[in-house]
């Protein structure tokens, strides 16, 4: 005689299908999953409250790009701009860096990246690239050439 749901140890009476238990679908039998186990409790913590919301999403990462690439971009046009066959180039990433240091410190302003220094750094040294430092080449190159 073979049964579909045999007993303990496969011998006896069929036992009844249990019931799922309360909460997720779980057998009443054994450890109910709950805040141990990650889930959430299995109702309101008393009657008549409102379940549990959702939770909140992860913060947002500040972008910090903006200004690092000012910072970048204004050292590597500062120090182009102080050699004499590549002033052009840092003339060029001199702006380049102004830009982007400047869209850095405004979204520093805003809070949404947390290098306001960098960014004001790049500014800087683009300002000091594309400027000063042309600037004072030409005034170099025109006394020497006064001179002769």
């Amino acid at each position: 005689m073979s049964d579909a749901n045999p007993g303990a140890g496969g011998f006896g009476p069929p036992q009844p299908p249990q019931q799922p238990g309360p909460g997720y679908g779980y057998p009443s039998s054994g450890p109910q999953p709950g805040p141990g186990y990650g889930y959430p409790p299995a109702g309101p913590p008393y009657p008549g409250a409102y379940p549990p919301g959702p939770g909140y999403g992860m913060p947002m990462q500040p972008s910090n790009g903006m200004g690092t690439t000012g910072l970048v971009l204004g050292i590597i046009g500062l120090v182009c701009s102080l050699t004499f066959f590549l002033w052009f180039f840092g003339v060029i990433l001199g702006i380049l860096g102004i830009i982007f240091g400047a869209i850095g410190r405004g979204k520093a302003n805003r809070g949404e990246a947390t290098n306001k220094g960098a960014a004001t750094a790049g500014l800087v040294c683009g300002i000091v690239a594309t400027v000063i430092l042309p600037v004072l080449g030409f005034a170099i190159f025109a006394s020497v050439m006064g001179g002769l």
